[in-house]
């Protein structure tokens, strides 16, 4: 029997007040980064989601006291005595997230070893370890391979080099700045990613005592030092829930208020709102973002790493844009798999073709294999009730989006995965009244 299924009873819009706490994808990594010392860290605005709950436990596997107060959203962690624990307790919780490889650099240099499991996480492309390992080689570390994993050993410490990436991951910029840091000598990282929670990941290493500078071609420089301080530190809000909540509001014809949605790192996402028909108020502690009522407009839209459209907020978006009048096209430049949750909303009445071909003016890695990542949106189509699978975190919550706006009734089973990364969202759903219920 397949556990977490939500019964939808759709088309109806919804209606409310929501809050966001802090960026999941900021909030494992300043995690990982209190291992950097043995002081204690305090991070702050952290939301009650999975991702969180297997981090602290692999933080605890490791020596780590960790403190969290849920109902605070804080967390308190103290690194203190560290060892590395048996590899099948860490292989039983990285089926849930990929983190564990962003364990390896501070790890290195706290007991010159660590170890790494076979990586679990959403099935939404390639996204290989490859790379993590060559900086981690490159700076000094030899590795093993083991039953469970791979197994990581640097007896003379980690030294800095230079390290260029082809193409700018925000896995791999992680893995160089929590490398780095504490390495011998100055790291010159070329092609780094530089999406807002990098630059507060960046923030609170500097609050350790981390130097660090970032240039405008995307180069970062780490002067690495002997030692780090605890920080203290209050995580950005998480853009990606707030960008999915704001199309929930556009597909159901809705009006969600979003506390702690922030204007500054979600720009060019407002713009494309904009453009689709959607509407916005701003203000210091919340935006507000409705359907005005009148038809939504078609547009060509490409994801891109950051300043771009993050590929984050596409699947979402093109739940709404079944519903507005015209064609759509979309191009997934960022992830090659991004589409596969489409078949879910054909099944529902849309209309989507996906395509191989690059349908946009980006350069793409993309274009010349054989992968489906571009889509054509046909609408307006009215939805209707179905049984669907979540596929994975951003594509089930999008999955969630359209089982809202559909007319009738729908099953949709595997929610569970939705809590790796939205905070309480069956709380939010009835604080918009949606008409949901659990069944397993």
């Amino acid at each position: 029997m397949v556990v977490g299924i939500l019964q939808v009873r759709g088309g109806r819009p919804l209606n409310g007040t929501i809050r966001v706490r802090g960026a999941k994808n900021l909030v494992s990594k300043a995690m990982v980064a209190a291992l950097l010392t043995e002081e204690t860290s305090v991070l702050r605005n952290v939301p009650l989601i999975r991702d969180v709950d297997v981090v602290s436990e692999l933080l605890r596997l490791h020596g780590a006291e960790v403190d969290y107060d849920q109902d605070a959203g804080t967390v308190r962690i103290t690194p203190g005595q560290l060892h590395l624990p048996d590899p099948g307790q860490v292989d039983a919780l990285a089926g849930s997230s990929r983190i564990p490889i962003l364990f390896c650099g501070p790890l290195l240099h706290r007991l010159g070893e660590a170890f790494i499991p076979d990586l679990g996480g959403c099935h939404i492309g390639d996204r290989p370890v490859d790379f993590h390992l060559q900086v981690l080689e490159d700076f000094g570390a030899q590795r093993d391979a083991q039953e469970l994993g791979l197994h990581l050993v640097a007896p003379q410490g980690l030294v800095a080099r230079k390290v260029h990436l082809p193409y700018p991951s925000v896995g791999a910029t992680e893995q160089t700045l929590l490398a780095a840091v504490r390495a011998r000598g100055i790291t010159e990282l070329t092609g780094a990613a530089v999406e807002p929670e990098i630059m507060d990941l960046i923030a609170i290493l500097q609050k350790m005592g981390a130097l660090i500078t970032v240039d405008t071609d995307r180069t970062i420089h780490i002067e690495g030092v002997a030692r780090l301080n605890g920080y203290t530190h209050t995580a950005l809000p998480d853009r990606i829930e707030a960008g999915s909540w704001a199309c929930a509001a556009l597909a159901t014809g809705g009006d969600i208020t979003v506390v702690g949605a922030k204007q500054d790192s979600m720009m060019n996402f407002l713009n494309v709102y904009r453009k689709v028909g959607g509407q916005f108020e701003i203000t210091d502690e919340a935006i507000r973002f409705w359907h005005p009522g009148t038809p939504l407009t078609s547009l060509p839209l490409e994801t891109d790493v950051h300043p771009g459209f993050m590929t984050d907020w596409q699947q979402p978006m093109v739940v709404a844009l079944t519903q507005a009048e015209g064609v759509s096209v979309v191009h997934e430049t960022v992830y090659e798999n991004r589409f596969g949750f489409t078949k879910a909303l054909n099944q529902m009445g849309a209309r989507i073709q996906v395509y191989r071909e690059c349908l946009g003016s980006k350069k793409c890695r993309f274009g010349l294999q054989n992968f489906y990542h571009s889509a054509v949106i046909q609408g307006p189509t009215p939805l209707h009730g179905a049984d669907i699978e979540v596929p994975d975190l951003r594509g089930g919550f999008s999955h969630l989006i359209a089982a809202l706006a559909a007319s009738g009734e729908s099953r949709v089973s595997g929610i569970d995965i939705i809590n790796r990364g939205y905070e309480h969202f069956m709380q939010k759903l009835a604080a918009l009244n949606a008409d949901v219920t659990r069944l397993s």
